[in-house]
């Protein structure tokens, strides 16, 4: 199968968030099992110049957006066998940053026509275009308004995954016509409560709608989750399926991972406990093996559960705990946290900002990882703590109850709370705590966590499932 992967960003060349390492490493995964996979992205200022040293220029074209006339470059690259394609125009990419600009609306859909008008150019011809979030949600839109009638495109089906329903591209309805130079027949394909809606877009238009965890495919049927578009997808939820998000196995491997002091195994845990002294010191935290150390690494954002911390975090010291964290969000979090290291010196480390290796080192030296969100579509941050046999402690909600099952089941490598409740938290650090007491069984969880298996080969072979039924004749 030929498949084109659309998205906003990917590793190792790009990103923001979760969508970057799904772009970066699903493809990779379909790619190693036979398939013509290729990923097209913006090609964005932020890009790092060592990596544009590699890019070749194979063509440009122009791409017509209501009444205006946009050049388009197209530069390609390999990364291992994956080939990337970069859509250049320095109007709309040559900026600081990847979103939160005026002109968002008026940048994707560029990059959404642009995909296809692209495939006019080059010598690749998709079966699938696998389309992601808001940012490429108008790619299925165009195809069948404008380009259908063409032989090349005449057959290609289109997979639209969602991975975080909040954002969903509103505008001004007005933008449909103007700017996004819709018909005006076309329009209602976008408009979504008086706005133009893109997710709405991709909605109506894709052949498959996918999301993130089947979890989260059930959740965002329901209002609470869904930020208003939930009537449409109960209209289109027979298209839709949710597919549990995996990790890149060969980058995240404590056996073998660079980044971390020492390297450890399942059956050979001493270079964990090496990693947490480490750790400690580096943080200047008290060096106490026998603390159990919290770990999270997060966005201080209100989904992610951090008003449930907050209310009980002097109940959590109480315990002989230590707890550090990393992320940056909410001025409202972040005061809280430097205000709680203060508090607690030598027991409380909080660095607010994003460092991607002391990230990896938190991993790989915390006892528990903390997770409780409010809503959360998969998360990758649990599957990461499994991997380097650190025990996650999470909220049952989307990708979390999809991915961490409490010890007190048949099969657990973690803890988790159904209700989105402070003391529920509470209860499952304090059951985790019980059993970090004990040596054997701990170690025992340690094992049992590492023995998870949530790389992309499953996730792989699902969607390579959805995209066989796609093109497989009725």
């Amino acid at each position: 199968m030929k498949i084109l992967f659309a998205a906003s960003e990917a590793v190792p060349f790009i990103k923001s968030g979760g969508l970057a390492d799904v772009a970066g490493s699903l493809t990779v995964a379909v790619r190693n099992r036979g398939h013509a996979c290729r990923v097209v992205l913006p090609l964005y200022e932020d890009i790092p110049h060592e990596m544009r040293q590699n890019m070749k220029f194979i063509t440009y074209f122009n791409v017509t957006l209501g009444w205006r006339n946009q050049y388009c470059g197209v530069f390609e690259t390999t990364v291992g066998k994956l080939k990337f394609y970069f859509l250049d125009n320095e109007y709309y990419f040559k900026r600081r940053g990847l979103y939160g600009f005026f002109d968002d609306g008026e940048r994707f859909a560029f990059f959404s026509k642009a995909i296809l008008e692209m495939l006019n150019h080059i010598d690749f011809s998709p079966e699938i275009i696998h389309c992601n979030d808001w940012q490429t949600a108008l790619t299925p839109v165009y195809l069948d308004v404008f380009y259908r009638h063409i032989e090349k495109f005449k057959n290609i089906k289109t997979v639209f995954t969602i991975h975080n329903i909040q954002y969903q591209g509103t505008y001004d309805l007005r933008i449909a016509t103007d700017v996004l130079g819709l018909p005006e027949w076309a329009v209602e394909n976008i408009e979504f409560q008086k706005d133009a809606n893109y997710l709405k877009g991709g909605i109506e238009a894709c052949d498959t709608l996918t999301t993130v965890s089947p979890t989260y495919a059930q959740e965002i049927l329901d209002p609470w989750f869904a930020y208003g578009i939930d009537p449409l997808l109960r209209k289109k939820q027979e298209k839709l399926c949710g597919i549990l998000n995996g990790i890149d196995y060969v980058a995240y491997d404590p056996s073998k991972d660079e980044v971390i002091p020492y390297t450890y195994t399942a059956n050979e845990l001493k270079g964990k406990a090496k990693n947490k002294k480490e750790l400690q010191r580096y943080l200047n935290l008290e060096e106490k093996k026998d603390a159990m150390l919290i770990g999270m690494v997060s966005r201080l954002v209100g989904h992610k559960g951090l008003d449930l911390v907050k209310q009980v975090f002097d109940e959590i010291m109480e315990m002989n705990v230590q707890f550090v964290l990393l992320g940056s969000g909410d001025l409202e979090y972040e005061n809280f946290f430097r205000e709680a290291q203060m508090r607690y010196p030598g027991r409380v480390c909080a660095h607010i900002g994003y460092d991607d290796t002391l990230a990896r080192k938190i991993y790989a030296s915390c006892d528990v990882f903390l997770m409780p969100s409010k809503s959360e579509p998969c998360g990758l941050s649990q599957m990461i703590a499994l991997r380097y046999g650190t025990i996650p402690i999470v909220r049952c909600t989307g990708g979390l109850r999809d991915s961490v099952y409490d010890f007190g089941g048949e099969t657990g490598n973690g803890y988790n709370f159904l209700t989105y409740n402070a003391y529920d938290m509470l209860d499952a650090l304090h059951r985790a705590f019980r059993d970090f007491a004990d040596k054997d069984i701990w170690k025992a969880h340690i094992k049992a966590a590492m023995g998870f298996d949530f790389s992309w080969g499953k996730s792989a072979i699902a969607y390579l499932n959805i995209y066989k039924k796609l093109l497989t004749p009725d």
